[in-house]
């Protein structure tokens, strides 16, 4: 039992089942309760831990590919930008290793809506020349150069299951008191009508209401200049219930204590791609090969060599954990955003056609 739990159990008493992009969005925001206005839930004394909190080669590949993407572009007067920052620690990362970099942009903008990791970043970058904005809308216009890691998951999405020849909607209602599932009547959806050609009877699928315009938004800027690295776990098309909450470490029933859980789905990158029709988008990438792309084996080894005993076997699991396929290599994926008839930053393949 939580207080956010009795809040929603007397809103949907008065107004009504809410759809799971609103509990999602009261679930994590809430300015008293919610999930990220409360707690750091990075690392392993939080509820789970990012690819930048494993190993700072995280961090400093994805600085070194967008520095080549900008000096591959004539060194626009550009910014860096990530979106949902965290601690802070892939920026770090970021500006320590391209710091040798002659003109490189050393102005960033973090796009953070909870006041708690605001000051948890304000302390991690301390000394840099940092700007927090609460909104992508707010970025300044003009080239950037983004990295998003782990950002698109948390957005809230709508759920709709397959029905004869249409979608019922996911909703959350009362049972008895308790917060439950339901689902709506069918009814047609326009924006899943392509959707009816792939799917049969209760298959779920997902939209993110929000993802798209974000994206119209990062490419509106992008194609002025620069490049956004978007990396998160998820696939090309969405289809199956992905919705899920951690707490601890450990998976626990989304409806049970609201605002004390983390609460994500997979990314549909598919969407995203055909969000970026201001710029180009490359071809979605597992993480693993796009950080070996990058060279991540041969940083590790050198990394390794003034390592031993505890602290190099970490070395080796962190390794491991970002680029084998059986950890976060092949769940999470990446894509690259960069300016028409510009290159792509470095490991990304052009995309097909979508």
């Amino acid at each position: 039992m939580t207080a956010l739990r009795d809040l929603l159990a007397r809103q949907i008493a008065t107004e009504g089942p809410m759809n799971l992009a609103d509990y999602m969005q009261t679930c994590l925001l809430h300015p008293e309760h919610g999930y990220y206005a409360t707690r750091d839930p990075f690392g392993t004394a939080g509820d789970f831990i990012t690819s930048p909190e494993i190993s700072q080669m995280f961090g400093e590949l994805l600085g070194l590919c967008l520095a080549q993407a900008w000096m591959d572009q004539g060194r626009p007067a550009a910014y860096l930008a990530e979106l949902g920052p965290g601690r802070g620690t892939l920026m770090k990362d970021v500006l320590r290793v391209t710091a040798q970099i002659e003109g490189f942009p050393r102005k960033v903008v973090l796009v953070e809506a909870s006041a708690h990791l605001r000051d948890v970043q304000a302390k991690t970058l301390v000394g840099a020349d940092v700007t927090w904005v609460d909104h992508v809308t707010d970025l300044p216009d003009g080239p950037v150069l983004l990295v998003a890691n782990e950002f698109f998951d948390a957005l809230p999405i709508r759920q709709f299951m397959r029905g004869a020849s249409g979608w019922r909607e996911r909703h959350i209602g009362l049972d008895r008191g308790a917060l439950a599932f339901g689902l709506t009547g069918e009814t047609r959806i326009d924006a899943l009508s392509h959707r009816l050609a792939d799917t049969g009877a209760d298959d779920v699928v997902e939209i993110c209401p929000s993802a798209g315009p974000i994206v119209e938004d990062i490419a509106a800027r992008v194609a002025k200049g620069g490049a956004a690295l978007i990396i998160d776990y998820g696939d090309w098309r969405s289809l199956g219930d992905t919705f899920q909450a951690l707490e601890n470490h450990a998976s626990v029933d989304p409806l049970s204590r609201p605002g004390q859980a983390d609460l994500t789905a997979h990314v549909d990158f598919e969407a995203l791609s055909k969000a970026a029709g201001l710029c180009q988008a490359s071809e979605m990438t597992p993480q693993g090969v796009f950080l070996e792309r990058l060279g991540i084996t041969p940083r590790a080894q050198a990394l390794a060599r003034n390592l031993q005993a505890a602290a190099l076997d970490a070395h080796i699991a962190a390794h491991r954990r970002l680029t084998h396929p059986e950890e976060m290599g092949s769940l999470f994926k990446a894509i690259a955003l960069a300016p028409k008839g510009a290159p792509l930053p470095p490991g990304f393949d052009p995309a097909r056609s979508i």
